[in-house]
């Protein structure tokens, strides 16, 4: 992923935050050899969001016949990685020996721990066929007392996910709890993970449910007070407060938040943890083989020199 060691603490907010009920952090793209992202967090005076410390807007993308995605093998620790598609699919495969393909509406939720790794790849027949992929791939941080955990994976289908809709906007509960739903994916941290569809003109009444919420438009635009957000870009809203959020024509946005983290985290590279030292550990097992293979595999991602 390409990201330097960086000291990643959310407590504090700077002085215009404090001022503004919402502040805009607009995504930055990253090409990943192949395919383009739009990253989103980390980002200059916001590393993390709740638990969030890492999301990326996958897409939408249009491969022909004969083209994917293929991210090789590669390490994490101390995190939990969420792949949530709103079209196409990708297939996992992991160093636990799951193997499983993810479809629009379904969670992936990997628990790396002490160490995982796994891989992303186009499956053969929508290689084939060519497939329009679009998505969101995020991390969240585990908490202290839990980085060195066992790894496990949890895939849960579109239908598992409770939805509702209100007033012309349908919430779909990805992880955690709030607007009167809880997700069956099993956190270890206060978390908020939404995926809201407007109508035109719809309103949604974000209150405020968890220390620290934000909103990232997909498609579309939305209204917040005086403010109006577009595709790509995230408002990190004021701590305490609830916002009226407005759909300009068909729209679709992320909700997500959690409760602030106490402890600060470091990010290098594909490894978050909350010491410098986890991470050189981890960046040595990784280099000296020490991860256990990904099934059905046979290539990996070296440990970048920088």
């Amino acid at each position: 992923m390409g990201i330097e060691l960086s000291r990643c603490h959310n407590a504090g907010r700077n002085r215009l935050e404090r001022k503004m009920p919402i502040q805009r952090v607009s995504a930055r793209e990253r090409d990943l050899g192949g395919f383009i992202v739009r990253r989103v967090l980390p980002a200059a005076g916001y590393p993390m969001v709740g638990p969030f410390i890492f999301f990326d807007h996958l897409g939408p993308t249009q491969f022909e016949p004969g083209q994917g995605i293929d991210v090789r093998p590669h390490p994490h620790i101390a995190l939990a990685t969420v792949t949530y598609l709103f079209a196409g699919s990708l297939e996992h495969r992991d160093s636990l020996g799951n193997v499983r393909e993810i479809r629009p509406g379904d969670v992936n939720w990997m628990t790396a721990g002490r160490g995982i790794a796994h891989s992303e790849r186009t499956p053969h027949p929508a290689r084939a066929a060519g497939q329009k992929i679009h998505g969101i791939q995020s991390w969240v941080a585990l908490p202290d007392g839990h980085e060195d955990m066992e790894p496990d994976f949890t895939h849960y289908p579109a239908a598992a996910l409770p939805q509702r809709t209100v007033d012309g906007v349908v919430l779909t509960m990805i992880a955690g709890e709030g607007f009167s739903l809880r997700s069956p994916v099993q956190t270890l941290w206060p978390t908020l993970y939404v995926d809201a569809t407007f109508r035109p003109g719809a309103t949604l009444e974000f209150p405020a449910e968890h220390d620290q919420q934000a909103l990232y438009v997909v498609s579309g635009e939305v209204a917040i007070g005086e403010s109006t957000l577009i595709e790509g870009q995230l408002a990190v809203l004021e701590p305490g407060m609830q916002h009226r959020l407005r759909a300009v024509g068909e729209t679709r946005a992320m909700l997500l938040g959690g409760k602030r983290f106490p402890t600060p985290r470091y990010i290098w590279w594909n490894f978050v943890a909350s010491s410098r030292e986890r991470i050189e550990l981890a960046k040595a097992r990784w280099a000296n083989g020490q991860f256990a293979p990904v099934t059905g595999e046979t290539e990996f991602i070296p440990l970048p020199s920088k």
